[in-house]
């Protein structure tokens, strides 16, 4: 068994202009990484693209086609989107690579999987393009993993911005857990506490808003005391993260102080989680992540953890600040059934 990485030059074709943050020198450096440190236990293969059926399980078929009609084309979606003669292909190719990750993992020809890709996927809403998305990636795949026979899927988002398009998408549903960490508030504005979902999916959403400044060990209070018990008690069959890596406390974008060791503790995290509820099935998508060697140092520290070859664990709870736990507590109470899932 090994851990699966897959990406493309193609990738580097989505230009959303200069000065952009979401800039192909963020692929550029992950592809140099696998170059020169690829973990012993990785292998590395291409992204296909995605069916108009993958991404018509999450997006509006008008959407799809709107987006089509602009393929070739350099156009603004709103101000922070934009696409490039190049961004159409690459946003089918990123979801494609999310959906192929999931079926390699459950199928056991991978034991976890890391898609690297861009455009990020979980701002995208059913019908519009946001926050550098396009399509929503994590959404796109989960909906896979439920396709090929997983019951429950859960996805832990440890970007530093909320992931109001994912949220949006599965917050009626029960068949799928929604956990975030994220700065708040801040950008999309999305993401409070009290954000636990809607309807049947009442209770499956666990919003857990942070405020700047906090680091390793706070997070690591969220993933030990929230999303680890609630994964634990939802039994997923299939864990996916969408992995942003703009928390760091290098990243240009947001005031968060969370270093590689922070982001390899996650992942240890939520990798023994999916050891224990579903043999270890789990696949990470990268989303932010706009300092080049934050960005790096993070992936390369969580490919060495889904590689076996780290592991790293928060420091004690002394050591974690008093936001952290407040919000933690915050995120339960308002969950309301206490973590339990029937």
């Amino acid at each position: 068994m090994s851990t699966l990485i897959t990406t493309d030059t193609r990738f580097l074709n989505h230009d959303p202009g200069p000065g952009h943050p979401e800039r192909p020198a963020r692929l550029a450096s992950l592809l140099s990484l696998l170059d020169k440190a690829l973990p012993a236990g990785a292998r590395v293969t291409p992204a296909r693209p995605a069916s108009d059926a993958d991404i018509a399980a999450v997006h509006d078929q008008a959407y799809l086609a709107e987006l089509r009609a602009l393929a070739g084309q350099r156009v603004a979606l709103d101000p922070d989107t934009f696409m490039s003669p190049g961004s159409y292909d690459a946003a089918v190719l990123a979801a494609g690579a999310a959906v192929g990750a999931v079926e390699d993992v459950w199928r056991g020809q991978a034991e976890n999987a890391f898609a690297l890709v861009r455009p990020p996927g979980h701002h995208a809403e059913q019908a519009q393009a946001m926050g550098f998305c396009l399509f929503n990636n994590a959404a796109i795949a989960a909906q896979a993993a439920r396709r090929l026979g997983a019951r429950r899927v859960m996805i832990v988002d440890w970007d530093v911005h909320h992931g109001n398009g994912t949220q949006h998408l599965f917050e009626r549903r029960s068949d799928v857990l929604f956990a975030s960490c994220h700065q708040f508030p801040f950008y999309p504005g999305t993401g409070a506490p009290d954000e636990v979902g809607l309807g049947d999916g009442a209770g499956f959403t666990v919003n857990c808003g942070l405020p700047a400044g906090l680091g390793d060990a706070d997070y690591g209070a969220v993933f030990n005391d929230l999303f680890v018990p609630a994964g634990l008690s939802f039994k997923p069959d299939l864990v996916i993260v969408s992995a942003g890596f703009d928390a760091h406390a290098r990243d240009p974008l947001a005031e968060m102080n969370v270093t590689e060791r922070g982001f390899a503790a996650m992942c240890t995290a939520v990798k023994q989680l999916a050891e224990e509820c579903c043999s270890g099935k789990l696949v990470l998508l990268l989303e932010g992540g706009y300092d080049l060697d934050a960005l790096v140092g993070s992936v390369r520290a969580c490919l060495e953890v889904l590689a076996g070859r780290r592991e790293e664990f928060p420091a004690g709870a002394g050591s974690k600040s008093v936001a952290a736990l407040r919000a933690t507590q915050d995120a339960l109470r308002r969950v309301g059934r206490g973590g339990d899932f029937p």
